[in-house]
């Protein structure tokens, strides 16, 4: 049994390759292999939201950081859209991040159903500014998610398909 201040030693989260060329999905395989110290089993697929780009995802399991060590693997090709999340564990938040080439990196603290959540400092810093609505969808992402939508949804050989609202 762990003692009350000690933190998760491990936790899981996915990877997914929302758009690569290519030429470039070796280099992945390679990055994630070095960050995760085994080499994941990657199968690629077309993507369908851009011509000429594959796509793929990845669960992993690692110690509690190993998120942001994929980011600094993936950041080194700016032309990449991706996602990487890490679980909340024991006495950790989980965390989203989101890349996409025309706006950079985002990163999110996330609850245990994925939600982003935004911190009490952070919501009174953004209560005192001159734009709060845009404050609020910076720090939810909604520009990364806009950019990142249509390459989320999947096709007949995708392997992740995202639920929809309008399902049902």
């Amino acid at each position: 049994m762990r003692a009350s201040n000690q933190f998760a030693d491990a936790t899981t989260g996915v990877v997914y390759v929302h758009s690569s060329p290519a030429a470039v999905c070796p280099h992945i395989e390679w990055a994630l292999a070095s960050t995760l110290d085994s080499r994941p089993d990657l199968t690629w697929t077309g993507q369908p939201a851009g011509e000429g780009l594959l796509r793929t995802s990845v669960d992993w399991t690692g110690p509690v950081g190993t998120a942001a060590r994929l980011v600094e693997a993936l950041r080194v090709w700016p032309m990449l859209r991706f996602e990487v999340t890490e679980n909340p564990s024991e006495g950790v938040d989980g965390e989203r991040y989101s890349h996409v080439p025309q706006l950079g990196l985002w990163r999110g603290n996330t609850s245990a159903n994925g939600d982003v959540v935004i911190g009490e400092m952070r919501l009174r810093t953004i209560l005192a500014s001159a734009d709060v609505e845009g404050e609020i969808h910076r720090c939810l992402g909604t520009a990364w998610d806009d950019e990142l939508e249509p390459y989320r949804s999947g096709d007949d050989g995708a392997q992740v398909t995202w639920l929809r609202r309008d399902v049902g």
